[in-house]
């Protein structure tokens, strides 16, 4: 039996909806083995972030080499990075360990309003760790802050999305379409074609860690040598049945469901 090992480099959501939880729960669902490198501690539940609490660079730093060293990983995804010391050390560990299949999750403001990410922050992600990635999973807004664009549409999508590839250097970038009103039509773009990827709209405020559940399917997948249109398609479905099949816990933004794309294929079987 093979066992596909992923890696998230993130902040930890005690509520359980985003973050490592919500990377690791999504892992253990597409049957690969999760590990992590915790960025900082939030005290955090649905109603909002009530407290960051960054972990020393050397404890970052050690977890990274630590499960890389002895474990190893099939593919990472980067989340909450939210000092550019951080963004620094992190990307010089990906470079150690030559990780070729990153996502890199631009996490920038959590669903209640908390910025995520220092402001003097966006350009060492630009620089530092845009050039590693595999593929950038912004949602609109992070990717008008990446690019310096207004994004309105789906060309502008596009437009944003290609920057981010030829401009920042990244392998691929899917710009998430959940921002806009109608269908959440999401654009992939992998450096030359631009995909669409389609799904349902939910009317629901249970929508807390979509991004980071979106991108560990992502990385799950691309860990387990798919393709990343593949990989892409299956998250997308992963995490519209999330969506639709809500937990309707807290009350506030509440949590996606991570049970859902599992059970709905076992009763579709």
């Amino acid at each position: 039996m093979t066992i596909f090992k992923a890696l998230t480099i993130a902040g930890s959501d005690s509520g359980g909806g985003a973050g490592i939880q919500a990377d690791l729960k999504t892992f253990q669902m597409l049957d690969v083995y999760g590990m992590s490198a915790i960025t900082a501690i939030t005290a955090q539940n649905t109603l909002g972030v009530h407290g960051i609490y960054d972990i020393p660079l050397e404890g970052i730093e050690k977890q990274i080499d630590a499960v890389l060293s002895d474990l190893g990983a099939d593919a990472a995804k980067t989340g909450m990075l939210s000092q550019p010391e951080i963004i620094e050390l992190v990307a010089g560990c990906i470079r150690k360990h030559g990780l070729k299949r990153l996502v890199v999750d631009p996490v920038m403001v959590a669903k209640g309003g908390a910025s995520l990410l220092a402001g003097n922050s966006q350009n060492a992600l630009r620089e530092k760790l845009l050039p590693l990635a595999a593929l950038v999973t912004p949602n609109i807004p992070e990717a008008e802050v990446i690019t310096g664009l207004s994004i309105a549409t789906i060309e502008d999508m596009k437009e944003a999305a290609r920057r981010i590839v030829k401009e920042f250097g990244a392998g691929a970038a899917i710009v998430k379409g959940g921002h806009r009103s109608g269908e959440p039509t999401d654009v992939l773009y992998d450096g030359e074609a631009f995909h669409l990827l389609t799904g349902e709209r939910y009317e629901t405020r249970h929508t807390h860690g979509t991004g980071c559940t979106f991108s560990a399917a992502i990385c799950a997948e691309l860990a387990k040598g798919k393709t990343l249109l593949e990989a892409a398609h299956t998250a997308k479905q992963f995490i519209t049945l999330a969506i639709r099949h809500t937990l309707g816990i807290g009350a506030g933004h509440g949590p996606t469901n991570h049970w859902a794309y599992v059970r709905e294929r076992a009763a579709a079987e």
